[in-house]
């Protein structure tokens, strides 16, 4: 399992389909110090990629959060995440399809749930979203990393079809969007 965080880092756990996707926004972001893909709130102790895409394991793709609220506010990141994927979609995000990959916010406190209730509640009363948001907020529970050859894999794979098609979109929408927090 994933060290301690001191104390003055936060880490929040965020599923928005795809964690190859999620992950290349992330590690763009000025005061976001780690990111890790994973699988959370499922039933089954070490989930493999492969069990986990069964869509049987209850599991969540996600990435694991670290990061510094001098420099990055709990709020801001989780603006990131809700202009990135499509909170108003259930087991869905564009093509991938299934329970792995529902919008989900997990966190590991009770101010970060009220701070996600909060975002959410006053973009459902602003109309940013033609739809209902069905993303869901709950504790972060049986939290495992992925593979290996998951982390930083638009990074290493920047050519690859799925994320030339899918994950390059979402980082050029988060550079256009919050040009204000990219990593200089």
């Amino acid at each position: 399992m994933t060290a301690t965080v001191p104390t003055n880092l936060q880490t929040i756990t965020l599923g928005g389909g795809c964690f190859w996707c999620t992950e290349a926004v992330f590690v763009q972001v000025r005061g976001v110090l780690d990111v890790e893909s994973g699988y959370s709130n499922g039933y089954v102790q070490r989930p493999s990629y492969e069990d986990v895409c069964t869509g049987t394991t209850g599991h969540n793709e996600v990435v694991k959060l670290v990061f510094d609220p001098a420099l990055i506010s709990l709020r801001e990141v989780l603006e990131i995440f809700f202009v990135i994927h499509d909170p108003t979609t259930l087991n869905r995000q564009g093509n991938d399809s299934g329970t792995q990959y529902r919008s989900g916010i997990y966190f590991s406190t009770a101010e970060q749930e009220g701070v996600a209730r909060e975002v959410m509640a006053e973009m459902a009363a602003s109309g940013t979203y033609s739809r209902p948001i069905v993303t869901e907020v709950v504790a972060l529970a049986n939290y495992w990393p992925a593979e290996d050859y998951h982390q930083d894999f638009f990074e290493r794979n920047p050519h690859q079809g799925y994320c030339m098609a899918v994950a390059a979109p979402k980082v050029a929408k988060f550079r256009k969007t919050f040009a204000r927090l990219q990593k200089t």
